[in-house]
């Protein structure tokens, strides 16, 4: 798949960034297809056909109803290549789905699937563990199928060398390959030491405004479910939401960022709550860490990082929800506060 661009849009006088590429299309009540663009935007927002947008999962039903395909449904079906020999995949709806949610990844700043399986590669090579070896499987397989084989920028290993460092001693890769060995392992080690092939940092434009120090890797803030209470040495869990820090906000008094947003959304139903809604959040995120010293210094200590804000049940409005899209309004605010935090007073 191409993607072409750079495309835009304009939302609320902001201009929100795209790409787009080529896909194809079904007529309505036919099984004629033509050729479409489809446009992918920063926001998470799809266009194909129509003015109406739809986002991930929109899209992903599009794809499962056969209304969007990714190859021309009435070219005759290839063949099945040996797994071990063959060095492309095709492009299926389901790793499509997968390389659209990286392009709005890519977008909006966030690591794509495969920075994130260099980064694991950098991981493993400083640790190899089994722990770190297991992390870099899911990181590889988290790529979408049909791009794995591009993810080291090597014209003629592809994606060999990980493909075999992912195979246990003594089984074949990929089931039909060569059965692997401690010394393949050793060699694999050895290819990334000898280049970078494409998984050490690539020198990015210098802005004026940019941090003189390298930008850490994201932090993700785990929803993590403490079944006998919150742990009495504090973490990083004290920047969720629904961490006990009472607030007082707007002249109420509640238990938690969580417990206010939820008694002023249902105070402004029907309004325009959907409108004012990411202010009051801004405010409530205010309002803790700065009534709340000591939570701020956990917050200060993220430095300069990312934040992912992770909670399956949130609205992907507020949360970072990885291939799948998400805005990450949360963790964007949380960074925002920090930066106010940073600040020097009276400045």
């Amino acid at each position: 798949m191409t993607w072409r661009g750079p495309t835009h849009r304009t939302v609320d006088g902001e201009r929100v960034d795209g790409v787009w590429c080529h896909v194809w299309r079904r007529y309505p009540l036919s099984d004629v297809y033509y050729v479409d663009d489809l446009f992918v935007y920063a926001d998470g927002a799809i266009k194909c056909g129509g003015p109406d947008l739809i986002d991930l999962a929109g899209l992903e039903r599009r794809l499962a109803k056969g209304a969007v395909a990714v190859h021309d449904p009435g070219a005759p079906p290839d063949e099945p290549p040996s797994r071990w020999g063959a060095r492309y995949q095709l492009c299926t709806p389901e790793s499509f789905l997968l390389e659209v949610a990286d392009r709005i990844d890519e977008l909006s700043g966030r690591p794509t699937t495969a920075q994130r399986c260099h980064a694991a590669i950098r991981h493993y090579r400083q640790e190899p563990t089994e722990q770190s070896r297991e992390a870099l499987r899911e990181a590889y397989l988290a790529i979408p199928a049909h791009n794995r084989v591009y993810v080291l920028g090597d014209m003629d290993r592809q994606d060999r060398p990980l493909r075999i460092l992912l195979t246990d001693v003594g089984e074949a890769v990929d089931g039909d390959g060569p059965v692997v060995t401690e010394q393949m392992h050793r060699d694999v080690l050895e290819y990334f030491d000898e280049g970078d092939h494409g998984v050490t940092e690539r020198k990015a434009p210098v802005y004026a405004d940019d941090p003189v120090e390298a930008v850490p890797a994201p932090i993700v803030l785990h929803n993590i479910v403490y079944p006998r209470g919150w742990p009495e040495e504090l973490d990083l869990f004290v920047l969720r939401n629904n961490y006990p820090a009472e607030i007082h906000y707007a002249g109420a008094t509640y238990s938690s960022v969580h417990d206010a947003y939820w008694t002023l959304a249902e105070r402004h139903q029907g309004d325009d709550w959907p409108d004012v809604r990411l202010a009051v959040m801004a405010g409530l995120l205010r309002a803790k860490f700065t009534q709340h010293p000591d939570l701020a210094e956990f917050l200060l200590d993220t430095g300069n990082a990312t934040l992912s804000y992770i909670d399956h049940d949130e609205s992907p409005y507020w949360r970072d929800a990885g291939a799948r899209g998400g805005r990450n309004w949360v963790g964007r605010l949380l960074e925002l506060v920090r930066s106010e935090l940073s600040w020097p007073t009276g400045a």
